[in-house]
């Protein structure tokens, strides 16, 4: 497996940054994430452009084993978390088949990555690319959105230390595995603009212990406000969003262990005229 990714890396273009690290340095964190091992962090990084760079050569190295790319993803969307990772601004990784693969109710490990964790989390897809000149106006926005979805998300921080901005963009966030509920239709208004901001989400286990809630504002302001600053990073990269990517937009928790055995439910209320849900047990 490691000759294969070393082969597959070395092979991709690499665009020159004074620290982004090489196709060994991404091997081996690659390696890592598929034995389920730590790794420790990627040394030498002074920019997130290199944390962008070393994203591109993992992203590509895991298409076999996780999928294609499918959208994207937007975390650090709170000031707080920004500065505990040393950044000004939310950060971006790709979405991939992985990510979206697992439906509500299913059931996975407890022990599903290197350093598994859960999130509650939110998605939204792409109606059409007129998306990408809809400005800041979030009901201009929300015409381009077809479907919100409840979403879990379980992330691999596989990284056993050094945690900053570049090394979160190395590993790409870390999104792994998603449990994906029912897809709501979005209702182009500003009633519904308005339900965003106010719907509460809570992450509750099956002990009836709540673990985490937050309000549609937590993440920056409004979560079609993470969509405009999406399309924005996207243009300074020459990128565009597509018909049909889905996008998760917000942590609505933070980055929990999990439990052996424990069934993790999601609940958002206020969005529409009944709580909706999504849950995840694991093994």
């Amino acid at each position: 497996m490691r000759r294969l990714l070393l082969a597959t890396l070395a092979a991709l273009p690499v665009t020159a940054h004074a620290a982004c690290p090489d196709a060994e340095a991404v091997g081996r964190v690659a390696e890592a994430l598929l034995d389920n091992q730590p790794s420790p962090a990627f040394t030498g990084m002074t920019s997130l452009a290199d944390g962008f760079c070393a994203q591109a050569q993992l992203v590509e190295s895991l298409r076999q084993s996780w999928g294609r790319p499918v959208g994207y993803k937007v975390g650090l969307t709170s000031a707080p978390v920004q500065q505990r990772f040393g950044v000004n601004q939310p950060l971006r990784g790709v979405l991939m088949e992985s990510s979206v693969s697992l439906r509500d109710g299913a059931e996975v490990p407890a022990r599903f990555g290197a350093v598994p964790v859960i999130e509650s989390d939110f998605l939204m897809r792409v109606r059409d690319d007129g998306i990408n000149q809809a400005g800041r106006d979030r009901l201009a926005i929300l015409r381009h959105i077809d479907v919100v979805i409840p979403y879990i998300e379980l992330p691999d921080l596989v990284l056993s230390g050094g945690f900053d901005g570049p090394n979160l963009l190395a590993i790409n966030l870390a999104p792994r595995l998603g449990v994906v509920g029912t897809p709501i239709p979005v209702e182009a208004t500003q009633d519904f603009v308005d339900r965003l901001a106010s719907m509460t989400v809570t992450m509750v286990d099956d002990r009836g212990q709540e673990r985490a809630r937050a309000q549609g504002t937590a993440a920056l302001g409004h979560p079609l406000d993470v969509v405009a600053f999406l399309v924005e990073d996207l243009a300074r990269a020459g990128l565009r969003l597509e018909a049909g990517q889905l996008l998760s937009v917000a942590g609505y928790s933070p980055l929990l262990p999990l439990e052996a055995g424990r069934t993790y439910t999601v609940r958002y209320e206020g969005l529409v005229a009944q709580p909706v849900s999504v849950s995840v047990r694991t093994r």
